[in-house]
This record gives structure tokens, C-alpha cells and sequence, in this order.
């Protein structure tokens, strides 16, 4: 016989598969076969098409094309004989979907067998119904599935409910025709009929509320009683698995009346006896038993209020968590979690249990204990729990180490009773797994040790035991340097001692030798280093004595590599060197932040200004805080070829009570995106858009700015603090000494050049914006523009803000403006000034977008505009 004729039996074609060395040798087999299937399905040929059918849906399993002989299939279920039947409708289910429209065609044929004397055939049209029914098949033939279900034979019956949970699945609205006939299968005592019954009758309670208020009414009481008589069973082999019989049952029965009872207090009643007896009588040495507990305490903390069976039920859960195996652990605390919110206090009584899961050698089990510990925490509990947690920190692994640390940081800080105790936890926490601590969580304990003048000695003194044991946790050298720069005078000096701590002697070099070490240590980054030379300034100004050598330390830097510590060392030096009479002034301590305030800016609650605003929200900007681009401002920046930077506005609010607080260590350039990148990426950011002629030093820029906002901070404090606030640079001609003009602040000089006409930039029936040019001596390039916004409407306007966008040959400077408050019709006007400079001056003219955001009488309004007519020459 040919191996690839039609009449090849389905073995040959299996082994000479198996046979095959490579998959394209597989290929060939397999391309040769279907060849001669499809020459058997052309010919027709009626003696071997169960066999075809057969050998396509084996090919079928191994992933090649069988399209080409689905109607095939539909012709063995149009036969009369039980065994080509058979063939049909298995290759029917493997073959064919729901989705295919060839589907449509079986429908009758279904009909027909459904129908049909032989119950094997009505099993064979169920089961492949119950496979591939569609919506519109569940319609058509939902009559006869539904007398199916009061059939004589109890596998008819089965398979009739189980094909019943399609159709609802499918059609919905049909759950009311199979409400009666279902019901009637929760007396049966086929167990095999039953469970289907109950898994039908589930269903259609999750399909129809009318359903499910018919079940309470009618069946609760029988389920009950089917439930206690299953639990009371004697010994029945058929249906007994590790002694106990028919748990399969036992859980549809739990998980029906879960449903019946959720909301119904009667219910919920009528249930309660059987509930605890499935929990007290049920065996939990074998697995079965287990899954029956698991199910009824489901059922427990699902139903109505029972404070007893829910204590019951945390107790089984309770055992649970000391079973060996894994599985059950895991979905015990899993239930745990959701018994929290019913019953806090009996969940509770097993914390030492779910501690110990904390520990467990299965890294699921002990995020899913740690995050069941971190609800369970309250104000009465917080003290004991931190410091089990600390401790297993001690000897956790690394991987665990993150999640750890951040669930401790995050319980301290929403439940610590008292500022020194979470001093003392944080620190531990940050000498144990410093290096896995946030950024976020050092800024903050800085910001509670600044709130607290109490504990300034107290903190700065433990920062230096810490910092001697475990130099190698960059977040706690980061703290540690920091406090000791603020309060090395009160570490030497030991003040502000409190009773719970021993007295600590540290001399004014040991405090500059420990700052030296983290400055020098093989593992501090660019933000620890900066940090470091800021404490070296201040100690400068604290301890006289040790001011040389802290010259000599800083000055090490100044041919760093790197720019930004380069530029610092210069910096620090001149102002030791060259200016000792405002060094004091200039190292002032940090003054004290709003602890309020800085939380609710953590929380999101304060709208940062540094923040996108969308077009229609309410603006709550102070005028000039820098804004960048967002999403709606996109438009503002398509201006032309030339793409333009993000939208620049005056900086003048930069030391607005230190709330906008850039948390990298380093001071930031305005008017550019800035990614929330921390560490040497955010410090070198300072110079990415700037050369070293353009770019000035931090230090003037802070002096400058301190002094056009009149900010009583002092500007090098705000440097030194890891909370320093975006700086808009200026511009300096070379290396000159920065501090030398510290006491001046020239304003701008107009030179007597050509004057420039003054232009109606924008205007609409709100508002009117003129601009008036000057030039700066000597430089042609820059353009000083004078914009007057004046009011033509009837009312006031709040809120005032003024943007603007220039293509990349052009940068904008944009200075505070007078005011936000717009007075109505024409009274008053708010001035603002522009400085542009134009690169390609000369080539190209000036061109901006602008867009204006304001409040008319507390409505959100937003005006936006091209401005091209800027006069020639600019």
C-alpha cells in the first residue's frame, strides 16, 4: 500500500512522523499526507473519511493547516452510524470554533441528534455543544437542552446542565427558562448530576438577580440540608477521597451558598450551623480536607456578620500558616488579607505567625506576609513590629532587602508617635540597607531632623556613631555629612544632650576627618562629594582653627575631572580665601521647613509649580515660577522648521519658601526639561545646555537671585542643601571672582543706540500686550523687551501668567513680572521684561509664540498667539 494513500492507517502516519530526523523532513511527511487527504476528499471518498479525519486532527495537534477538511467533520455527523459520528464531532471541537462561519451549517444536524433515540448520540451533540455553542446556536437549540435536563438517564442529565452553563454564558436572557429545571437537579442523588446542578444553579445566580432571590427563597434550606448530609455520610468508596467523601461536591455546595448568603441575612442565618460543623469536623491532614476548609472560610467571610465564625474562620487560617507547604500558606495569607477589613482584631491574634512567614525561605510567601504585616500595623503595635522587622533586616537577602526597607520606611513615617523614636528607626534602617533606600526617604528624615531644634545635638551625635560603623551606605553618609556641615558645632560642643544618651567626645578635627573620609571614600558618587564640600565650607566658618586644612582638602578638587566638583572647589576656595568677611552669612543654617507643608508636597496635595498644568485646570502659579512644556502646551512650540525648547517664564519665585525642592544635590537650569534623574546624571544636567562661557557659577546665580527676591534664605545655604531649588543662569563673560560684586546688583543699562518702534503684540476683546525695545550696550544680539499687559474687559483678573516660546537660534529670559492681579478696564497694567538673544542675528528675525492663562470671574480663560511682527533690526 502506498504510505501516503488515503487508505494509510493512523498509526503508519504517527510513526513515519516520529520517524523524522528534522523538522523539514517533518514538513514533507506531513505535506505529502494532506496531499493525499485532499485527493480523498476530491474523489470523495465515503470508506476512509473517518480515517482522513482522524490523521488531520493529529496533524492539526502538531500545528500545520487543517482548514481544507472541516466540511469533512460535517459530513461524519450528517452519517447515521455512532462511530463515524463520533469522528465528526471530535474533529468538529478540535477543528472548528465558535467564531467560524462554516459553524452555522451543524446547527440542524445538532437538532436532529439532540433529538435522537440513542442516548450516546445526544451525549455526543451535548458534549460538542457545550464545546463550540455560539450566541446564535444557544438561541436555536436552547428548547432542547432544556427538556434534556429532566432526561431519564443521569448522564444525559450531566451533560444537559453542563451544556445549560454555556448557553446562559452565551445568552443571558435564557437564565429564567432554566431557573425551574435546575432547581429540580438540587435533588438528585446522582452526586455526578448534583454538582452539575449546583454549578448551574451558580451560574445562573451571577446571570439574574431573579435567579438568585429564587434560590434564597426556595433552595436554601435543601442546600443546607444536602451539605449536612453529605458532611454525616458513612464510608462510601465511589465517591471517597482521603476519607472524606466527595470533596468535589462539598465545594460547589460551599461556593453556591457563598452566593446565596453574600447580602441576605436570613440566609446567611440559615446557614450558620452547617458552616461550623464543615469547619470543626473537617480533616486538615490531607489535602482535600484543606481545600474544604479554605472553601468554607470563604464562605464565612463572604456571608452575612457571625463575630464567632469569623473568629473560627481566622483561627483555621491561623493553622494554615504553619502548614509545610507552601500553597496553603500562600492562599491563607492571602484570605488573611482580605479578613482585615471584616475583623481586624481576631487576625491580629496570629501576628507572630505571619512575622515568622516574613522569614520564609519562599520569596512569595514573604512579600505576601510583609505586605499582610504592613496593614496589620496600628499606633498601639508600631513599636514592637519596626523593630522585628529592623532586626530581620539585619539577615534578610538581598533581593528581599528592597521591599523590606521600603515597607519599614513607610511604617515609621505614617505611625511614629514621636520625632525621636523615628530618628532612631530611620537611622538603624539607613545603617542597615542604606544603599536600598530612596531618595525620597533620606530628604525626608533631613526634613524632620531641620523641624526639630531639640534634636538637632541628639541627631547630629547619632549620625556620627552611625556613620563610623557603616561608611559604606551612601544614603546614610549623605545625611550624615549634611548634619554634621548644619550642627558640627553642636556635635564638638555637645549640646542639646539629652538623658537616654551618653555623653560622645569629638574634637573639631575628628568632625572634619570624618567628613574628609566619605569625601575620599572609594564609593561616594557625585552627590555625596558635593554635599561633602558644602560641610567643608560651613565647618570653615564653625571651627577657624581647622580652616587651612579644610582649604587645603577642598582645593585637592580643583582639578577634578569632574565639572561640577571642578567648579565647586573654585568656588569655595575664593570664598575661605578671599571673603571670609561674608563667609558667616553665607553658611547660615538651613531654616527650619514647614514639616506640613513638606508633606503634603509629598503626597501631591500642593500643585508643584515645576509641574504640567493641562489647559483647563485651574492655575494656581505664582507669575514667573518656571513651567515646563506638558502635553497641551505642545502647540505653543510649532512654530517652524526650527524646533523650539520647552516653554520658558521668569524664575523670579526660585526661593519661594524652599517648597519646590529639587532633591539631587545640585542646582538646576530653568527653562529646560529636566528628567527626575538623581545623582551624577541630574548634577551634570546643570551643564548640557550651556558652554562654559555661558554657564555661571552656582554661586552667583543664587547671590543674584537672592537679591532680586529679596529672600531673607541665605543663597549658599539653599546650595548646600540637598534641597536646593531650580536657578535660572545668567550669563558671565570668563572667569572672573564671583563674589566681588556680591554687594551690587546692576540693573539693566539701555544704551542710547537706534530707538525701535513699539508694536501691539497681541490683542483680543480681553486683552491687550505691547512691546518696547531696547538694546544692551555693546551687544547687539540681546534684545531687552518690555511687555505691558493692560485689561480691556469689565472685569478682574486672577492668576496671571505669561508664556513664551522661541525657535532653538534664539534663547529667552523671562524676569518677574510686576504682579498676577490684572486690574479691569485699563485701570492699572502688569509689566514684565523679555531678554532675547538671537544667534542668528542679522540672518533671521525675531519670531515667538506666546500663550496667556488667567481667572475671569473664577473661570479658567486661555488666549494663545504668533507674534511676526517684530521690528527689523532686532
Amino acid at each position: 500500500m502506498n504510505p501516503f494513500s488515503s487508505g494509510t492507517r493512523l498509526r503508519d502516519m504517527i510513526r513515519a512522523i516520529r520517524a523524522c530526523k528534522t523538522a523539514a523532513e517533518e514538513r514533507g511527511v506531513v505535506r505529502k499526507e494532506c496531499a493525499a487527504i485532499r485527493a480523498a476528499i476530491n474523489e470523495n471518498d465515503n470508506d476512509y473519511r473517518h480515517r482522513n479525519l482522524a490523521k488531520l486532527m493529529f496533524i492539526h495537534m502538531l500545528g500545520y493547516p487543517t482548514h481544507f477538511g472541516q466540511m469533512e467533520c460535517l459530513k461524519l455527523i450528517a452519517s447515521a452510524g455512532f462511530p463515524e459520528k463520533r469522528i465528526g464531532y471530535l474533529g468538529l471541537m478540535l477543528l472548528l470554533d465558535e467564531r467560524q462561519e462554516v459553524l452555522m451549517l451543524v446547527t440542524n444536524s445538532l437538532k436532529q441528534d439532540l433529538n435522537h433515540s440513542n442516548q450516546y448520540i445526544v451525549g455526543l451533540a451535548l458534549c460538542a455543544m457545550g464545546n463550540i455553542c455560539s450566541a446564535e446556536m444557544a438561541r436555536d437549540l436552547a428548547p432542547e437542552v432544556e427538556r434534556l435536563l429532566q432526561f431519564r438517564d443521569p448522564n444525559i442529565r450531566k451533560k444537559a446542565a453542563l451544556c445549560s452553563i454555556r448557553i446562559i454564558k452565551k445568552v443571558p436572557e435564557l437564565a429564567e427558562n432554566f431557573i425551574n429545571p435546575a432547581a429540580a437537579l438540587l435533588r438528585e442523588k446522582h452526586h455526578g448530576v448534583l454538582i452539575t446542578g449546583v454549578q448551574l444553579c451558580t451560574e445562573l445566580c451571577k446571570a439574574s438577580e431573579e435567579a438568585l432571590e429564587y434560590f434564597r427563597m426556595k433552595c436554601t434550606e435543601g442546600l443546607v440540608k444536602t451539605l449536612k448530609d453529605l458532611v454525616n455520610s458513612p464510608y462510601a468508596p465511589e465517591y471517597d477521597i482521603a476519607g472524606i467523601t466527595d470533596p468535589f461536591l462539598h465545594i460547589r455546595l460551599l461556593k453556591l451558598l457563598r452566593v446565596l448568603g453574600q447580602g441576605d441575612e436570613d440566609a446567611s442565618e440559615c446557614m450558620n450551623d452547617i458552616l461550623a460543623q464543615v469547619a470543626t469536623k473537617t480533616e486538615s491532614n490531607k489535602n482535600a480536607g484543606n481545600a474544604i476548609l479554605y472553601e468554607c472560610v470563604a464562605t464565612i467571610m463572604s456571608i452575612e456578620d457571625n463575630g464567632g465564625l469569623r473568629v473560627l474562620a481566622i483561627n483555621i487560617l491561623g493553622r494554615f500558616l504553619s502548614n509545610r507547604d507552601n500553597n496553603i500558606r500562600y492562599v491563607a495569607l492571602n484570605m488573611l488579607m482580605r479578613a482585615i477589613t471584616v475583623d481586624a482584631q481576631a487576625v491580629q491574634r496570629h501576628r507572630a505567625t505571619i512575622l515568622e512567614c516574613v522569614k520564609d525561605l519562599d520569596a512569595s510567601i514573604r512579600k505576601r506576609a510583609l505586605e499582610l504585616v504592613y496593614v496589620l500595623v496600628n499606633e498601639s503595635n508600631v513599636k514592637p513590629l519596626t523593630k522585628e522587622l529592623i532586626d530581620y533586616l539585619e539577615v534578610s537577602d538581598q533581593d528581599f532587602k528592597g521591599d523590606l526597607t521600603a515597607k519599614i520606611c513607610s511604617l515609621v513615617k505614617k505611625f511614629s508617635p514621636e520625632k525621636i523614636w523615628y530618628i532612631d528607626q530611620m537611622l538603624k534602617v539607613l545603617s542597615e540597607a542604606g544603599n536600598f533606600v530612596k531618595d525620597e526617604v533620606w530628604h525626608a528624615v533631613i526634613v524632620v531632623i531641620t523641624n526639630s531644634p531639640d534634636l538637632h545635638g541628639y541627631a547630629v551625635r547619632a549620625l556620627y556613631r552611625a556613620l563610623q560603623t557603616s561608611a559604606d551606605q551612601e544614603t546614610l553618609v549623605r545625611v550624615a555629612v549634611w548634619c554634621i556641615g548644619e550642627y558640627g558645632d553642636m556635635l564638638v560642643n555637645n549640646i542639646g544632650m539629652l538623658d537616654v544618651e551618653d555623653p560622645i567626645t569629638v574634637t573639631e578635627s575628628d568632625a572634619v576627618d570624618i567628613i574628609e573620609i566619605a569625601l575620599k571614600h572609594h564609593t561616594s558618587d557625585l552627590t555625596t562629594k558635593a554635599m561633602a564640600l558644602i560641610a567643608l565650607l560651613k565647618l570653615s566658618s564653625r571651627f577657624p582653627s581647622c580652616s587651612e586644612r579644610i582649604k587645603e582638602i577642598v582645593v585637592q578638587y580643583k582639578g577634578s575631572l569632574v565639572l561640577e566638583l571642578q567648579q565647586r572647589s573654585i568656588e569655595l576656595n575664593s570664598i575661605i580665601a578671599k571673603h571670609q568677611n561674608i563667609r558667616s552669612t553665607l553658611v547660615e543654617r538651613m531654616p527650619t521647613l514647614d514639616l506640613l507643608e513638606w508633606e503634603e508636597k509629598q503626597s501631591g496635595s500642593i500643585p508643584n509649580t515645576t509641574s504640567s498644568t493641562p489647559a483647563h485646570a485651574s492655575i494656581n502659579i505664582p507669575n514667573g515660577v518656571v513651567k515646563p512644556s506638558s502635553a497641551p502646551l505642545v502647540d505653543l512650540l510649532d512654530l517652524n522648521s526650527d524646533d523650539v525648547p520647552a516653554p520658558s517664564s521668569s524664575g523670579g519665585d526660585s526661593f519661594h519658601g524652599l517648597l519646590d525642592i529639587d532633591l539631587s544635590g545640585a542646582p538646576k537650569q530653568s527653562g529646560v526639561n529636566h528628567s527626575p534623574n538623581n545623582g551624577t546624571d541630574a548634577l551634570l544636567d546643570l551643564l548640557s545646555t550651556a558652554t562654559p562661557t555661558q554657564s555661571s557659577s552656582a554661586i552667583s546665580d543664587l547671590l543674584n537671585s537672592g537679591q532680586d527676591n529679596k529672600t531673607p534664605v541665605s543663597p549658599l545655604e539653599v546650595l548646600s542643601s540637598p534641597f536646593s531649588n531650580s536657578i535660572q543662569p545668567t550669563s558671565s563673560a570668563g572667569a572672573i571672582d564671583l563674589l566681588d560684586s556680591f554687594a551690587t546688583n546692576s540693573p539693566i543699562q539701555e544704551n542710547n543706540g537706534p530707538a525701535y518702534p513699539s508694536v501691539v503684540a497681541f490683542e483680543s476683546s480681553n486683552l491687550r500686550i505691547g512691546f518696547n525695545f531696547s538694546k544692551l550696550p555693546g551687544n547687539p544680539q540681546t534684545t531687552i523687551i518690555k511687555a505691558t499687559f493692560t485689561n480691556l474687559s469689565p472685569s478682574v483678573y486672577t492668576d496671571f501668567i505669561f508664556q513664551a516660546a522661541v525657535p532653538k537660534f534664539l534663547q529667552l529670559h523671562l524676569e518677574p513680572a510686576s504682579g498676577n492681579t490684572l486690574p479691569a478696564s485699563g485701570n492699572e497694567s502688569i509689566t514684565q521684561t523679555l531678554r532675547v538673544t538671537n544667534s542668528q542675528h542679522g540672518k533671521k528675525s525675531l519670531v515667538m509664540r506666546i500663550r496667556i492663562a488667567y481667572k475671569m470671574n473664577n473661570k479658567d480663560v486661555l488666549e494663545e498667539g504668533q507674534i511676526n511682527n517684530f521690528p527689523q533690526g532686532l
